[in-house]
């Protein structure tokens, strides 16, 4: 009688056991997936960063043209924006980027960037941008949308709170100048008052 009294308590104790496990292993899947997804998406986030930046470096403006959003190719014909860029390019040399923090919500994505290069016109320095890039997700696929203020502010709006927390915000132009980076503010030009012909100075006289 005590032997099967062991044995029932035995496999309900092995019952027990693998009800537990089974619950722990449920919990881990809940608690570790969403994780998982949101590191695959940072990667595949700072791979596309990458991709793009390298096309810039290796003046591929053409397979660069495919990154934008669909938006973005609306209003530009690829001849456009490969042209523009090509009389650009003798500007500037890039040499690296810095890809920093990552943040994914929803089908926005925004990352902390820094570009190094050379300046060659109009002057000879070395030079650093640090920028924030905004992509969007559109057909499964992340594009690059910095500088497309409207496509963002569009992904933004259906997403308020990434949108407060993230903000647009204008890049920033360093320059090295004695071994130290210094902010590069270009010169903002004010409209001159309209000059009053000489008529119009004799008659008020």
């Amino acid at each position: 009688m005590k032997k099967k009294v062991v044995k029932i308590q035995m496999t309900t104790n092995a019952s027990r056991f693998k009800t537990t496990a089974f619950a722990l292993v449920a919990v881990g899947m809940l608690w570790f997936s969403p994780t998982a997804a949101r590191a695959s998406e940072e990667t595949e986030v700072r791979g596309v960063v990458k991709q793009v930046f390298q096309q810039l470096q290796s003046r591929d403006y053409s397979a660069l043209y495919d990154s934008l959003p669909s938006s973005t190719r609306n209003r530009m014909s690829r001849d456009r924006f490969v042209n523009a860029l090509k009389r650009a390019q003798d500007r500037y040399v890039l040499d690296r980027i810095n890809i920093g923090s990552v943040r994914v919500s929803g089908n926005v994505a925004v990352a902390d960037t820094e570009l190094y290069g050379r300046l060659a016109q109009p002057l000879v320095a070395e030079g650093k941008i640090v920028v924030q890039q905004y992509l969007v997700r559109e057909d499964g696929r992340w594009r690059v949308a910095t500088g497309d203020s409207a496509t963002i502010q569009r992904f933004l709006k259906a997403n308020p709170a990434f949108g407060r927390r993230f903000p647009i915000r204008r890049p920033r132009i360093y320059v090295k100048q004695d071994g130290k980076w210094i902010e590069f503010s270009p010169p903002r030009f004010q409209k001159q008052p309209p000059r009053a012909n000489s008529k119009q100075v004799n008659s008020r006289q």
